[in-house]
């Protein structure tokens, strides 16, 4: 949240969680607020500005992010997961660079992405709360999910979410700067 002048202001969402909580509890949290994060960068954007590209060439844009982590969320969740097979959301072996480059500056574009990342976030956030255990073995023996093959725990699936966010968190500071300014939160 930001004041009027555009300074961060002190009513943070992602402040005042818990800091003594079991495994869990630690990684959903960590969880969200990484994806509180992503909102906050994207807060009071128009369509314009949520698909303003970095820099020529690259196809990098706050809605490519909110679109990418959608995809990741589905691949992650969803189908590594909870084995749903279900089809890829913007990305495809015609277009596999789809969630950034068909990132387009339209309402209906950007009130899609928000929608469909909301849902999978929905889903993924259900699917931490009732997974039996963090360490269950999962396998992707194919390296779909660039995990480098074979088995891994339900743990090690998790902590590598939180580095993806981490990353394009990154990203969208850089991206919200060269916007508007706004830095911080």
């Amino acid at each position: 949240m930001f004041t009027a002048d555009g300074r961060p202001s002190d009513d943070d969402p992602r402040e005042n969680r818990p800091h003594l909580g079991d495994e869990r509890l630690t990684i959903a949290e960590a969880l969200r607020h990484l994806r509180l994060t992503l909102e906050l960068k994207c807060a009071d954007l128009d369509a314009e500005q949520m698909a303003r590209r970095s820099v020529e060439p690259s196809t990098l844009s706050l809605l490519g992010l909110v679109r990418h982590l959608a995809e990741i969320e589905r691949g992650t969740f969803r189908v590594l997961l909870a084995g749903e097979d279900v089809p890829r959301l913007y990305c495809s072996p015609e277009n596999p660079d789809g969630d950034f480059d068909d990132a387009v500056a339209d309402d209906r574009v950007v009130a899609e992405a928000w929608e469909t990342w909301r849902a999978e976030v929905d889903f993924s956030t259900r699917f931490v709360e009732t997974v039996p255990s963090f360490d269950a073995a999962i396998d992707d023996p194919d390296n779909k999910h660039g995990s480098g093959g074979g088995e891994m725990s339900v743990r090690e699936v998790l902590i590598g979410m939180i580095g993806e966010y981490a990353r394009h968190m990154g990203q969208a500071d850089l991206l919200r700067e060269r916007i508007d300014g706004r830095i911080g939160q």
